[in-house]
């Protein structure tokens, strides 16, 4: 029997076909593109050798997988992921490597890890959900960085959609689920702002449809660098 989705019409509650060939399916979807493309994002990340990474809707850990490479053998990346079909691809990959984790729990409920990390990334997850769900999602960001530590999101950039080229808001529109439509004209900035979140970095990516924001929480006053 078929699953019912959480969220009805989200694009991030995948098939379970989809689950077990989601490397190839990014692949095949991009027309090769992806693989250059993450490890330029993951390079701009500016991760640290000793970080601690939690990497929110993990996946299959092929994100994390690029983080290790900056890492040394302090660092670590959690993966934190809904799906068992994308937990049993991730412990598979890592199976030889003790820096990285996995954990299957729901991002969009709240949860406790009893642990702070350098950095928390998101990567084409946050967009699926509807703007109240969103804000669950980053508080739990929120809840798990460091003093000085960095919420980094990488997905779709800012723009309005009926002022983008004709064919490329049909490409969106026919690929994308109806969260993304407000995701783009939202003021992403602000809405950090307003969880404690300042000093904002961007990276733009494929005509700036893409973008890879990174916010940090303040560093307590009077604590030194």
């Amino acid at each position: 029997m078929k699953k019912e989705k959480i969220y009805p019409d989200s694009g991030v509650e995948l098939s379970p076909f989809i689950l077990k060939n989601y490397d190839k399916v990014m692949n095949i979807g991009s027309f090769g593109l992806y693989k250059g493309f993450i490890h330029k994002a993951i390079r701009q990340m500016e991760i640290q050798p000793d970080d601690a990474i939690l990497d929110m809707g993990c996946g299959t850990g092929r994100n994390a997988e690029l983080m290790l490479d900056y890492l040394s053998e302090k660092g670590s990346v959690t993966g934190i992921d809904l799906s068992e079909i994308m937990g049993v691809q991730f412990n598979e990959r890592f199976k030889n490597d003790k820096r990285a984790t996995f954990i299957q729990s729901r991002i969009d409920q709240e949860f406790d890890l009893n642990k702070k990390f350098d950095k928390v990334f998101i990567s084409f997850v946050i967009h699926g959900f509807p703007h109240e769900i969103r804000q669950t999602v980053i508080r739990n960001a929120r809840n798990h960085l460091k003093p000085d530590g960095a919420f980094i999101i990488l997905d779709f950039g800012e723009f309005k959609l009926d002022e983008i080229p004709a064919f490329h808001r049909f490409i969106f529109k026919t690929i994308e689920c109806k969260y993304a439509f407000d995701y783009v004209e939202r003021d992403w900035k602000e809405i950090l702002k307003t969880f404690g979140f300042s000093d904002f970095k961007e990276e733009h990516y494929f005509k700036k449809y893409v973008r890879l924001l990174k916010a940090k929480i303040p560093r307590p006053e009077g604590r030194g660098n």
